[in-house]
């Protein structure tokens, strides 16, 4: 396997194609919605990895990861800093600084910036051409700006429905950049 080269954009490094690669987080490119925080998804979205997805993402307190679903495939969340809120099958949770949360197959959920600064959460999800994600109305998560308007299991109008803003590419303040990089 050859390695990827890094190209840089306005948003931060992304990998040129397959292959492997090391990016530092401070460096690597970034992407925002509006009130949904920022995420660093470390690949290209010409050559996705194609068994799992991988991102840090970096929510305000109050600021929705997603909309509250479920999905047949399983995902894993490590709260690196900061705290957030989890709502896991209508029930509510805090999760402080390495808290784990994994989400089994069918388990519905979504993470919200929680405390009085920003948290940043490691989120691991397997990825499979058949999977099923589901958007259920949530009364709580709703409370929190994070349920369908509807049941559905379509992504695009769970999303438009709810007026969220599509992603964008964005530079990240999370972590402090290293000495030398950028």
């Amino acid at each position: 396997m050859t390695e990827s080269q890094l190209v840089r954009t306005a948003a931060g490094l992304k990998p040129e194609g397959d292959g492997w690669f090391v990016v530092n987080l401070a460096d690597a490119a970034a992407v925002e919605s509006e009130g949904a925080g920022y995420a660093f998804l470390f690949e290209n979205e010409d050559a996705e990895f194609t068994q799992f997805g991988i991102n840090v993402h970096v929510l305000q307190p109050g600021q929705p990861a997603s909309l509250y679903h479920s999905e047949q495939a399983q995902e894993a969340f490590l709260v690196l800093e900061g705290e957030a809120v989890l709502v896991v099958e209508d029930d509510e949770r805090r999760l402080r600084q390495w808290d784990f949360f994994h989400a089994a197959p069918g388990t519905a959920h979504v993470l919200v910036g929680g405390g009085d600064g920003p948290c940043a959460i490691l989120m691991v999800g397997a990825r499979d051409p058949g999977n099923r994600i589901v958007y259920p109305v949530s009364e709580l998560a709703a409370r929190f700006g994070a349920s369908a308007v509807r049941d559905t299991q379509s992504a695009a109008e769970a999303y438009e429905d709810a007026g969220w803003q599509r992603p964008h590419p964005a530079r990240g303040h999370w972590p402090p950049a290293r000495a030398g990089s950028r």
